[in-house]
């Protein structure tokens, strides 16, 4: 019988148990359950705080945008240039409308079919001023611009005159004859001044269109002046290019093509060379040839005598370049300067010597090494010297030339060891 209570305790303590663990788990998931919630709504009001943020700034730089939109059409707007187009035409405007109706009421007072007569002539007057601004467009002649300014001014004026008859008209219906007068003075001011303020609009706009690129107007000044001086120059070139524009189908030949095949032509040669040119030529090339060669100097050799000269200076030996204080190969000084040329060597640091036996014998200078040395390292190094460029260096024989070059390579493997 114990054992039997005892085994129902121990399985109600274990239902207990489980129930409690039933528990206690159903309110892990429900816990859980809810932080999952609070958390989602957490990120849902933190979405939608950002998205409020977002569109507040996004609000705020679209009124910034208008702001600077507005200001920058006000600035537009509010140019010279459109305060001058925009007023002259408001002027027009008004002018027109102070005197049309006057021209009106002055021929209905005569009669009601001569009603459209003051619209025609202030029309007359308007039409030929547009006239004159499309004549600008199209680049017309001048003749049929002033013979529309002419039309237009003729047309103003005769509506001016029955605008001031009308104005004087009014005196006695309410107006003194002095204020009749001023009346009439001003509606014949306006009718003129239409048309004539938008002439000089005109006027304005073109010579401001002619000047709206200073750097095409000089270049297109440059090019004129470079076609003139031209013509005057080679007269007979030019004569032979228009007949080439001329004889070619229109546009297949360029100007400056036409002036190569006329230039070949003419001349024989090439654009820019004449016969005189090449002569001169010649002849300069004769003279630096005799004098080279009364130098005993040919003109290769002078040619590297000039680059050794700007590697180590022309007065850095016995006497400057190419051996003597006087003048060198390429002065081409003829005369007395001629006698004093030796045979050159090189640089020409002195004169060649007449024995190669002094040459052998000869101990080696410290001012030869050491122009050697500066040739090396012009060169890149020692294993470029040679005996030819360590001649033309010194000045010397060829055997010495050799003995220089073998002390500057000896002391740079002493060096390197």
């Amino acid at each position: 019988m114990s054992s039997w209570s005892e085994e129902r305790r121990r399985n109600l303590a274990a239902d207990a148990e489980q129930r409690r663990l039933d528990e206690d788990a159903r309110e892990g998931r429900r816990l859980k359950a809810q932080e999952a919630a609070d958390k989602r709504r957490r990120d849902e009001r933190r979405k939608d705080k950002e998205e409020k943020r977002t569109d507040k700034v996004q609000r705020r730089r679209e009124r910034a945008q208008r702001r600077q939109a507005r200001a920058a059409k006000r600035e537009k707007t509010f140019t010279p240039e459109n305060v001058y187009r925009k007023g002259t035409l408001l002027l027009v405007g008004l002018s027109a409308a102070a005197s049309l109706p006057a021209q009106i009421l002055h021929f209905l007072q005569i009669s009601w079919m001569l009603f459209p007569i003051g619209p025609a002539v202030e029309g007359a007057a308007w039409v030929m001023a547009a006239g004159v601004a499309y004549a600008d467009e199209r680049k017309l002649p001048a003749w049929v611009r002033w013979l529309l300014r002419v039309l237009s001014l003729s047309a103003a004026g005769f509506a001016a005159n029955i605008n001031y008859q009308y104005g004087t008209s009014l005196a006695g219906n309410g107006l003194s004859v002095a204020e009749a007068q001023v009346a009439g003075l001003g509606l014949a001011a306006v009718t003129l001044g239409g048309p004539l303020f938008f002439e000089v609009r005109q006027w304005v706009l073109t010579l401001t269109a002619k000047t709206a690129s200073p750097k095409q107007q000089a270049e297109d000044k440059a090019r004129r002046k470079h076609e003139k001086k031209r013509r005057k120059e080679f007269k007979d070139v030019v004569d032979r290019q228009q007949q080439l524009l001329l004889a070619a189908p229109y546009g297949t030949l360029s100007a400056e093509e036409a002036f190569d095949r006329a230039w070949w032509d003419k001349k024989g040669a090439p654009r820019g060379v004449t016969a005189d040119a090449i002569a001169d030529r010649l002849d300069a090339e004769a003279e630096v040839a005799a004098v080279l060669a009364e130098a005993e100097c040919t003109p290769e050799r002078a040619a590297v005598e000039l680059l050794l000269a700007d590697l180590f200076g022309t007065d850095g030996g016995d006497g400057g370049a190419f051996g003597t204080p006087a003048a060198s190969p390429i002065d081409g000084a003829p005369g007395g300067a001629a006698k004093d040329r030796t045979a050159l060597g090189g640089k020409g640091k002195r004169p060649v010597r007449s024995a190669s036996a002094t040459e052998a014998e000869r101990p080696l200078a410290e001012a030869d090494l050491k122009t050697v040395r500066k040739l090396a390292e012009a060169l890149g190094g020692t294993d470029r010297l040679s005996a030819r460029n360590v001649r033309e260096a010194v000045g010397c024989r060829n055997d010495y030339a050799l003995r220089l070059r073998n002390a500057i390579r000896t002391e740079e493997q002493g060096s390197a060891q």
